[in-house]
C-alpha cells in the first residue's frame, strides 16, 4: 500500500491515518466538516488535498447511519482499488450496498475495537488500535487483494485481525460494548440527582462502572440505532436477572426464614455467575483478570512519584502488568494499586516497604 483515502477524520479515521502516514503511506483526507479534515492535517495525519487518481485503499470512518451511502459514493467514483469502512455495526451497511446493487468483490466490513470517551480529531492518537482486536467481515465475494490490504492497514496499526461473520460480530458488540454504554449510562443518571453526601462518597468502583458514560450521546444514538435488536435482547436477559435480584433482595427483607434464605441464594447466584463471566474476559497477553495479584501503595499527589514507584518496582526485578489508581476523596493522596504475577508479590512488597512505601491491605 502506497496511498489511502480516509473518509471521516474523527477518533477513529484520524488515528488510523496518523498511523498510515507513519509508515511513508501517502494519506488524503476528507470530511463533510472541512475543519475537522483541516485539524486531522495538521496532526500530521495526511493531507486536504483530493487524490489525482484512484488510492490503493479507502477508509470509510463515519457514523453507521452515513456509512452505507459514503461508500457508495466513493465506489462510484472509482476512489480506490479496494474500500473498507470501520463502522461499529457491520450487518446493517452491507445489506445497504447489497440493496444498492453495488460490486462488493472490493470491499471489506471492519471493526476496531477501540475508542476513548472523547471523540474528534483531536482525541486521535497513532497507537489507538496497538493490541487491540480489529475485527474483519469478508464474504465469499470479497477480494482477495481487498483481504490482504485490510490485513497490511490492521498490520500498520498493530492491532489484532480477527474473521468474524457480520451478523455474529453485531451480537457480540451488543454484548460486550453497546449494552455496557447503556448500563454505565443508567448507573451513572442516578446520580444526577442523587444528595451531595451520596455523591461525595463516590469510590473506585462507581468510577469504574461510570467511566464510558462520559461517552458522546449523539454518537451512541447512532451507534444504537444502527444494532437495537442485539443491543434489546441481551439487555431483556438483564431485565430478568434484576427481577429476580430485587425479589431476592426483598426476601432478605422479609420475616419469614424460607424467604430469607431465598433472598440469599439468588443474590449470591447472581454474584457467583458475574465471578465466572468476570473470569473470561481477557486480560493482557490474554490471561484473565485473576492471574494478577495486588500490591497496594499509598501515594502522594506530588509530581514524579508514579515515575518513582514504578522506577522501584524495575529495581526490585518486578514488572507491573497493570496498574489503577483510586483518589482520595479530599485529599492530595491515593492508593496505587499494582497488578503483577502472583510469585512476584511478596517480592515487590518487601523492596517497596524498604524503600519507605506505605503497603495497604
Amino acid at each position: 500500500m502506497r496511498t489511502a483515502l480516509v473518509i471521516g477524520t474523527g477518533l477513529v479515521g484520524t488515528s488510523a491515518a496518523l498511523a498510515l502516514a507513519g509508515r511513508g503511506i501517502h494519506v488524503h483526507l476528507a470530511d463533510h466538516d472541512p475543519a475537522s479534515a483541516r485539524t486531522a492535517a495538521a496532526l500530521g495525519a495526511g493531507t486536504e488535498e483530493p487524490p489525482e487518481g484512484p488510492v490503493d485503499l479507502a477508509v470509510i470512518a463515519v457514523p453507521p447511519a452515513h456509512t452505507a451511502s459514503v461508500l457508495a459514493g466513493a465506489m462510484r467514483d472509482g476512489a480506490a482499488r479496494g474500500y473498507l469502512d470501520v463502522a461499529s455495526v457491520k450487518g446493517g451497511p452491507r445489506r445497504e450496498l447489497e440493496a444498492l446493487g453495488l460490486d462488493l468483490t472490493p470491499y471489506i466490513g471492519t471493526h476496531p475495537m477501540a475508542g476513548k470517551e472523547r471523540s474528534g480529531p483531536l482525541a486521535a492518537t497513532g497507537d489507538l488500535f496497538e493490541g487491540r482486536p480489529w475485527v474483519l467481515t469478508p464474504t465469499r465475494d470479497t477480494d482477495t487483494e481487498v483481504l490482504n490490504l485490510a490485513l497490511e492497514l490492521v498490520a500498520v496499526c498493530k492491532a489484532v485481525p480477527v474473521v468474524m461473520d457480520a451478523d455474529a460480530h453485531d451480537r457480540a458488540v451488543a454484548l460486550v460494548s453497546h449494552t455496557p454504554q447503556l448500563i454505565s449510562s443508567m448507573v451513572a443518571a442516578r446520580l444526577e440527582e442523587a444528595d451531595e453526601t451520596a455523591v461525595r462518597l463516590c469510590g473506585q468502583g462507581i468510577r469504574d462502572v461510570t467511566r464510558i458514560a462520559a461517552s458522546d450521546p449523539r454518537m451512541w444514538v447512532e451507534i444504537l440505532s444502527a444494532n437495537p435488536g442485539p443491543v434489546a435482547d441481551v439487555l431483556a436477559g438483564i431485565a430478568t436477572d434484576l427481577d429476580e435480584t430485587v425479589r431476592a433482595l426483598r426476601g432478605l427483607q422479609s420475616a419469614e426464614e424460607e424467604k430469607r434464605r431465598a433472598g440469599t441464594a439468588g443474590i449470591e447466584d447472581v454474584l457467583r455467575r458475574g465471578n465466572a463471566g468476570r473470569v473470561r474476559v481477557p486480560g493482557k497477553h490474554g490471561a484473565g483478570p485473576a492471574s494478577y495479584e495486588v500490591v497496594a501503595v499509598l501515594i502522594s499527589d506530588r509530581p514524579g512519584e508514579l515515575a518513582r514507584i514504578f522506577a522501584d518496582a524495575g529495581r526490585a526485578g518486578v514488572n507491573i502488568e497493570d496498574v489503577r489508581i483510586e483518589h482520595a476523596t479530599g485529599q492530595q493522596a491515593g492508593l496505587v494499586q499494582l497488578m503483577v504475577e502472583p510469585s512476584a508479590a511478596a517480592a515487590l512488597g518487601s523492596a517497596l516497604t524498604g524503600r519507605g512505601w506505605s503497603l495497604r491491605p
